[in-house]
């Protein structure tokens, strides 16, 4: 492997730091990816407690953003196992709390007509997103009113494995509610496929979707309501995915810092806790969806 690249590398008019403390010195505010910046589901990230730590000392407000399809209190408790003092962030905002939300509130036209039995595509069968609303969970696909995708049980089993299932809900029309829109998550034995790999290869078969969380601009309003002391001009955005962390903040106009050391880190020729090379990060820009503000190599002060 050749040596890491430097800060001052030439990275196409992306602003490259070796951390996230030269954020803090212009910003306020962080909206803060979870899976693939702060832990891979098990274990912290070298340095990610300590990084907030240090956040937290210079003053700075903390939302952690997950397209987790867990609900809030949920997400805290996994963090909490992991090391992560609840202290260290001012909240956690999940993409399965706003499709709760959506789901009980039913002020959208596309939740209005949902009806009230679901079929539920989860992992571990943990339906506790839906707990305690007016709904009726069936166990065939013919007996719903809609489908919610609450997880995917990866990587025991791949989008193929639920083709049946997908196909007999497209075939019937049924709506799908997806409460997390990651198309792969991080594991320790690799990327894997995330929920919104069944919503992408749900709507290829002709079912609709309506998709919560990351990029989606109705989230961020809720970061950015438990930000409400940070100008939004002193709010950036920190994650490891263009299609989801850069491209929402740009669509609701926030600053962002993407981290080489996640999903991305195979296109980009690099290794967790390095910059990429400067020619693979400009190769891998031009085919961006987004384009993010800075790069930093991990979530590390």
């Amino acid at each position: 492997m050749s040596a890491p690249a430097s800060p001052d590398s030439d990275y196409d008019g992306v602003t490259a730091f070796a951390g996230i403390g030269a954020l803090a010195r212009e910003f306020d505010g962080f909206i803060v990816d979870q899976w693939g910046i702060l832990h891979d589901g098990t274990r912290a990230y070298p340095g990610a407690i300590d990084c907030l730590e240090q956040l937290r000392r210079a003053g700075k407000h903390v939302v952690v953003l997950s397209n987790s399809g867990r609900r809030e209190a949920d997400n805290v408790r996994l963090m909490s196992a992991m090391g992560f003092d609840e202290r260290l962030f001012d909240r956690c905002v999940s993409a399965g709390e706003d499709a709760r939300t959506a789901i009980e509130r039913r002020t959208h036209p596309f939740h209005a007509r949902l009806g009230r039995r679901y079929y539920a595509f989860t992992r571990d069968d943990n339906v506790s997103l839906v707990d305690g609303l007016a709904l009726e969970r069936v166990a065939r696909v013919d007996d719903a009113d809609f489908l919610i995708v609450i997880g995917i049980d990866s990587p025991r089993l791949g989008v193929a494995d639920y083709e049946p299932l997908l196909a007999a809900g497209a075939t019937r029309h049924l709506p799908m509610i997806c409460a997390n829109p990651d198309i792969v998550r991080v594991s320790p034995g690799g990327l894997v496929a995330a929920p919104g790999a069944l919503a992408q290869r749900y709507e290829r078969l002709g079912g609709e979707v309506f998709y919560h969380g990351k990029p989606y601009p109705a989230i961020y309003e809720s970061c950015l309501e438990a930000l409400a002391r940070c100008p939004r001009d002193r709010v950036v955005t920190v994650g490891d995915s263009i299609e989801h962390d850069v491209l929402g903040a740009a669509r609701v106009g926030l600053s962002s810092a993407f981290v080489a050391g996640g999903i991305h880190v195979t296109d980009l020729e690099t290794a967790w806790g390095d910059l990429p090379p400067p020619a693979a990060w400009r190769r891998f820009l031009r085919g961006a969806i987004a384009r993010p503000d800075y790069l930093v190599p991990a979530f590390v002060w």
